[in-house]
């Protein structure tokens, strides 16, 4: 029996894949696969699409798509993701970067961009992936990128390594603990904390209850702005006076925390509807 070309194999690949997470994830899936694999573009898929391909090739992606029909994120299994058009190393040690972290990293940098040597701190860093991409997009930052998870700073690491951004310094801390962030005046605070409660899980997908770290998603029922209110109170005293705190934040809890942010103190509290209509950001002014 001869084997399938390379065009009938995505085909057959794509239609095991659609039931469980859709065909656009599908496609964008094995796109993914086939660049870690064999460093295909989708320009060579399609040249090589009237090919027949290899058994070893054909096996080795089978056993990639078996491992997501049992709900295992692609992103985890060839350890790597593609995000704001950069390639970086994820682990289930953190979160895997969403479209979402990718618009308020646009957010700052529509904001911030043209201003030079900006002092930022990246709160819940994870994967470094914030720190990395302003890194990369403002001009001439100085970046502490914090978390406080030992294996989620060793893939920051790996990040800032292999896209070669030496201006992200890493620290290990506890978010919630004010004396354990670094001193000093910042004039870009980012956080992108754990902010799902405990009693959304009935609603997730189950790669991500059964696959990502559940200390950087879930906070207690009866304390939702716990990390929030944490990082709040330490950029009260840490932003600069022309400084600005940034948050992605729970659609569901937006109005209380915008209302507490402003009983706090803080100035021109702006709430900012992601790419789905929903709010998922939060920005802030220092209080006087």
């Amino acid at each position: 029996m001869s084997s399938p070309t390379l065009n009938q194999f995505v085909a057959a690949t794509i239609a095991r894949l659609k039931p469980a997470i859709g065909e656009r994830e599908a496609r964008a899936s094995l796109r993914l696969i086939f660049e870690t694999v064999k460093g295909w573009s989708p320009v060579d898929i399609a040249v090589k699409g009237a090919e027949p391909i290899s058994p070893f090739v054909a096996g080795k992606v089978d056993d990639i798509v078996n491992r997501m029909l049992a709900h295992e994120p692609v992103q985890y299994i060839l350890g790597e993701t593609l995000w704001y058009g950069l390639k970086l190393r994820v682990s289930p040690a953190v979160l895997i970067p969403r479209p979402e972290t990718a618009e308020l990293v646009d957010m700052i940098v529509k904001e911030a961009g043209s201003t030079a040597d900006l002092r930022v701190a990246d709160i819940c860093t994870g994967s470094g992936c914030i720190a990395v991409a302003l890194a990369r997009n403002l001009t001439f930052p100085v970046i502490t990128a914090i978390d406080i998870s030992a294996p989620a700073l060793e893939i920051a690491a790996e990040n800032i390594k292999d896209l070669k951004v030496s201006s992200v310094t890493l620290l290990k801390a506890d978010a919630t603990d004010p004396s354990e962030l670094p001193g000093g005046e910042f004039d870009i605070i980012v956080a992108n904390p754990p902010y799902i409660a405990d009693d959304e899980r009935g609603s997730m997908d189950r790669n991500v209850l059964l696959y990502e770290p559940h200390s950087a998603l879930f906070v207690p029922d009866d304390d939702p702005l716990l990390f929030y209110r944490a990082i709040a109170g330490y950029a009260r005293t840490h932003l600069s006076a022309s400084g600005r705190l940034y948050f992605e934040i729970n659609p569901i809890y937006a109005e209380r925390l915008a209302a507490h942010m402003t009983d706090a103190g803080w100035r021109d509290v702006t709430l900012t509807r992601d790419i789905h209509g929903t709010y998922r950001f939060l920005s802030a002014s220092r209080p006087e």
